[in-house]
Formats: C-alpha cells, sequence, structure tokens
C-alpha cells in the first residue's frame, strides 16, 4: 500500500462538497490520554450460578433478529448457548430440573442480548481488573473491546471464554501504535508481526504515527491479516486512514475536521480536543459527502459520547461527582476525575462546547440513517465514565442524537457482534447464551435498559442477589 492512494489530501477543498469525493485534511490532532490507573483493590467476591443447563422461563424475548418483542417465552440454555425458544408452559422455578439444570424464573421481564462495550480499557492489576470486570457484567455487557492491550490481556481472554474467571468475554488490541512506540516503518512492520503472532486480535492506533509509520502499519497489517482502528493518525488524515483499511474510527476522531472548510486555517481550533474547537467552524453540508465516503469505506464508527460530554460539561464537574456509581470508583480514581474537569473547566468555553456536541449529535445520526455502523461504546473506565453504568449512559446518548430505542439498542448486540463475528449479539437457537434479563421493555424507553435483574455469561447466571452483593462490596471500599 502507497501513501499515494490518498492524494487528494491534496486537492482544493471545494471538492469535498461533491458527494462522492470530500477532502481530505490534515489533523493537528495530540490526544493526551486520560486513563486512570489506581492501586488495587479487593474484587467484588460475587459468586454467579454456573450449570450445564439452564430454563428462564416466562419472559418477552427482544431477539434483535425479529422485529419487536416475543411476548411469554422460556428460552433453554444447554452448554452456555441458547438450546430452545418456545412459547412458555406452566412451569414453576422446580421444572427447570428437567434438563438437570438452573432454573430462573423471568417473571415477565424482558430478555435481550447482552451488550457489547466497544471502547474499554481493561486494566492490568489483579483486584482492580476483577472489580471492573464485574461492574461491566453486572450492568449486562457480556462483550467488551479492549482499546489498550496488553500481554497479560491474552491469557485473561481465554480464561474468561472458559469461565475461570467472571466477565465478559474479551476481544484485545495489542499495545497500540503511537508516536512514542513507533519510531519509523522498521518498527511498524516488526509491531504488527509480533502482535499477529501473539494472537491479538487486532491493532490499536494512537496518535503520532507518522505518515511512513502508518503506511508501514497498514501494509503489514493487510498482508498478516490483522485489522486496525482507533484514532486516525493526524498526518494521515481520516480519509486517507480508511482508504488504507482502518475498520473502526472511535471517538468520531477526524470528522470535524472534513467537514471544515480549509480546517488547517483554524490553527488552535484544530489542535484541540478531538477538534472541538472547530464546531463553529463546520459546514452542515459537507456531512452528506462525509457520510457517503465512510459507507463506501465501510468503516464503522464508536462515537464515545459520554466521554465527549464528560469534557465538554467540565463546568458540572461537581454533579458528576454526586452521580450514583461514582461509589464504585476508587478514591485515588475519583480525585483524579475531579480534577482532571476543575482544570478542563478553568478553560472551558461552554458556547462552543456545545456547538462541539450538537455538531457530533448530527454526525452520528447522518452516519447511522448513511449505513455506517454506530457501535455503542463508552470508552470506560475513563474520565467520569464508570464500567458498566457509563455504557447505558451511551445508550441514552444515542437516543439523544436521534437513533430509535431498537437502533441504540442494535449497536451494541447485533451490529457489534456482526462486526466482531461473535457468536453473540442475538437471541436464537445456536447463538451464545449472553443474556440480560430487564425489569421493563427498553424499546419503550432506553433507560429499562438499566433496570437488570440479572445476566447469563455464556450460560453463567448472574442473579439480582449476587450483583447486589458485588456492587455492595466494591461500594465498602471506598468510604
Amino acid at each position: 500500500m502507497q501513501l499515494g492512494i490518498c492524494e487528494w489530501r491534496r486537492w482544493p477543498l471545494s471538492r469535498v462538497a461533491s458527494a462522492m469525493a470530500g477532502a481530505g485534511i490534515n489533523l493537528r490532532l495530540m490526544l493526551a490520554a486520560v486513563l486512570g490507573l489506581a492501586t488495587g483493590f479487593a474484587a467484588a467476591g460475587a459468586s454467579a450460578a454456573s450449570a450445564d443447563d439452564a430454563i428462564i422461563t416466562n419472559v418477552h424475548v427482544i431477539s434483535m433478529v425479529a422485529p419487536g418483542v416475543a411476548m411469554s417465552q422460556d428460552v433453554t440454555v444447554r452448554d452456555g448457548r441458547i438450546a430452545a425458544i418456545e412459547p412458555a408452559k406452566a412451569l414453576d422455578v422446580e421444572d427447570g430440573a428437567a434438563a438437570g439444570g438452573l432454573a430462573i424464573d423471568g417473571n415477565g421481564g424482558f430478555l435481550i442480548p447482552g451488550l457489547a462495550e466497544m471502547h474499554a480499557h481493561v486494566p492490568v492489576e489483579k483486584d482492580y481488573r476483577d472489580d471492573v470486570l464485574f461492574l461491566w457484567a453486572a450492568n449486562g455487557v457480556t462483550t467488551v473491546r479492549g482499546m489498550l492491550g496488553h500481554p497479560s490481556h491474552l491469557p485473561l481472554r481465554d480464561d474468561l471464554l472458559a469461565q475461570r474467571v467472571l466477565g465478559p468475554r474479551l476481544i484485545t488490541s495489542g499495545p497500540s501504535f503511537n508516536g512514542r512506540s513507533v519510531r519509523n516503518a522498521a518498527d511498524a512492520e516488526r509491531r504488527v508481526r509480533e502482535q499477529h503472532a501473539a494472537g491479538y486480535d487486532f491493532l490499536k492506533v494512537h496518535p503520532g504515527l507518522s505518515p511512513e509509520s502508518f503506511e508501514a502499519m497498514a501494509a503489514t497489517a493487510q498482508e498478516a491479516g490483522i485489522s486496525f482502528g482507533g484514532h486516525v493518525t493526524a498526518s494521515v488524515g481520516l480519509w486517507c486512514s480508511l482508504a488504507a483499511g482502518q475498520t473502526t474510527v472511535d471517538h468520531l476522531d477526524g470528522y470535524l475536521n472534513v467537514i471544515t472548510p480549509d480546517s488547517a486555517a483554524h490553527g488552535d481550533a484544530a489542535a484541540s480536543f478531538f477538534s472541538a474547537g472547530l464546531a463553529p467552524f463546520v459546514d452542515r453540508a459537507l456531512i452528506p459527502a462525509a457520510v457517503e465516503r465512510s459507507r463506501a469505506a465501510a468503516v464503522a464508527v464508536v462515537p464515545t459520547e459520554t466521554l465527549m460530554e464528560n469534557m465538554a460539561n467540565a463546568h458540572a464537574w461537581q454533579e458528576m461527582a454526586e452521580r450514583p456509581e461514582f461509589q464504585y470508583v476508587p478514591r485515588r480514581l475519583r480525585e483524579r476525575y475531579i480534577e482532571t474537569l476543575r482544570r478542563a473547566a478553568n478553560g472551558a468555553k461552554q458556547r462552543a462546547n456545545q456547538a462541539f456536541l450538537e455538531v457530533r449529535k448530527a454526525l452520528i445520526k447522518a452516519l447511522h440513517e448513511g449505513g455506517v455502523p454506530v457501535l455503542l461504546g463508552a470508552d470506560s473506565p475513563q474520565t467520569f465514565n464508570v464500567p458498566g453504568f457509563a455504557t447505558h449512559r451511551e445508550l441514552r446518548a444515542m437516543v439523544a442524537a436521534g437513533l430509535s430505542s431498537n437502533d441504540a439498542l442494535a449497536a451494541g448486540t447485533s451490529a457489534a457482534a456482526a462486526f466482531l463475528g461473535t457468536n453473540a449479539g442475538v437471541i436464537a437457537v445456536g447463538r451464545d447464551a449472553d443474556l440480560a434479563l430487564l425489569a421493563a421493555n427498553p424499546l419503550d424507553d432506553i433507560a429499562n435498559a438499566a433496570r437488570i435483574e440479572g445476566v447469563m455469561l455464556r450460560g453463567r447466571w448472574l442473579s439480582r442477589e449476587a450483583i447486589e452483593a458485588g456492587l455492595k462490596r466494591i461500594a465498602a471500599k471506598h468510604h
């Protein structure tokens, strides 16, 4: 692959208005990652029932295959997979023993596929890691896409899948490709081959790569058969990244640049946090061309809108610190999150920040309606984004951007599974039993997705009582 295929970076910017030929613009983005690293704390210690067979009785099934809701069903699970979905019978919970397994009274609740957190950061320190895994699982997150890989994540991935560790299945990148870890093209090629041989699922792109390093990474990844995604490399630009085969653009990185005429002329605005300063200068008439070009490139986007909302609303840090889920964050991390937003608030320009969020919502809606997969990802744990709880905030953010409740749910279930190629994401015979039981219908109100009565992770049942006990143990550590 030669960067010559991206010569459109030097086309006149007026060409962006063409429906099939937007102009790629070099970004001036240098993002300082604010990943919270806490000292260890004790694992949640909550137990989960494990059985070869189970039956969930009297549930309304939202399969994400057929539209709407299949009312009053019994769902049978064998060996971690869905074995049958049938109209509910007059069974009481003891009748689950008919298969020699676990019986779960659905009590007229709503069964959905487990959610995927498509932009996650899995800690390395074991006690902290185990509690983060539990927080995701407690919130119905049964798959996480780890965006900052570590060698310890490879055996962890196997342990999670084999149920030796309680938590979601893990799809993991390797350590990121960035301006510090990759000095030249030879470094890039070597790292691709090493990570592919080690067995990582994909490569993570962070800021700072030179065009030569990016070209070597992309070409070697294509040759090795491993995908890459994440940030947009500033020296390469959005359109060249997509032409090179980048499979996801996380945070909508680079999109404001390509819908701002002559974005590079705006200097500091273009170099701001995810180019937020460009918001007053964007031309929304350029969005359709950007959507079409993205669709043609077969890229998916992971907006991480909750992180952007937290940063753009930094002045409201005190309100965020009072969120109920903040009790599950270690004290050292809480202090770090507060300090991060207090510093950001000192220089915040609220009108520009709100314009930034409004443009992003317009992009999310347009990308979705234009056929570009929008995948659910909150970026957790991260600044005020508590694992699992942030995923539900992200669902609500997708609806606020204009997606229906069904489409927001699909972003974290069927669409995510289709992108990852997992056997989860829908409720159908033969699919993995990654499930969440809800007290109310999320299609009526997406907030109901957080009303969790129990979670099944590949056949392993985590009851409401076990969830509450685990959350209580975590909260007790930080008071």
